[in-house]
């Protein structure tokens, strides 16, 4: 069925009049969908954005964290090192001081046994005494004496001597210098 022409002689296009309510109720419900996609767009990445931020915000807590727990273990091992290196340096000049020591207790015993004949004396009757008579005794070179018997052997050099004094004063000997 053709629609009646007018007095031109065109055919009026009743259809595309009958289908504009069609059209327009379908551009309504495809804008109305797209407008649903697109809230749900919206929606979905401002979740995105937000759990990705609170990721953000547990990550750079997490690492702040781990950086102070870090930072406290460098300053602890920092202050190790520091006492093992303070306690190295005291221990090496308690050393140095204590053979200073044994270096001028030295030098005096044997300037002492050089000027005095009487302690010379009183050394080989000392190592003579320790090991009987027949022990032979032998004048040591810094100024003490050595004493050998069959199986035994006595030492009273001026280093032996000097190091069994220091060894008796033991901690003691740090009181020569201490404040």
């Amino acid at each position: 069925m053709t629609a009646p022409a007018d007095r031109r002689g065109t055919v009026p296009d009743v259809s595309a009049d009958a289908l504009a309510p069609v059209r327009a109720e379908l551009v309504r419900a495809a804008r109305a969908d797209a407008d649903a996609v697109l809230a749900r767009a919206r929606a979905d990445a401002d979740e995105t954005v937000r759990t990705a931020r609170a990721q953000a915000a547990s990550l750079l807590e997490q690492a702040r964290q781990d950086g102070v727990r870090d930072g406290a273990a460098e300053v602890t091992g920092e202050r190790v090192r520091a006492r093992q290196d303070a306690w190295s340096r005291e221990l090496a000049a308690r050393a140095e001081v204590y053979a200073e020591l044994r270096a001028e207790v030295r030098t005096r015993v044997q300037e002492t046994l050089t000027n005095d004949a009487a302690l010379r004396t009183r050394l080989r009757e000392r190592a003579r005494a320790l090991l009987g008579a027949p022990a032979l005794i032998t004048a040591a070179d810094d100024g003490g004496v050595t004493a050998d018997a069959p199986g035994r052997h006595v030492d009273l050099t001026v280093h032996a001597l000097t190091d069994r004094a220091l060894t008796r004063l033991g901690a003691e000997a740090e009181t020569l210098w201490a404040p």
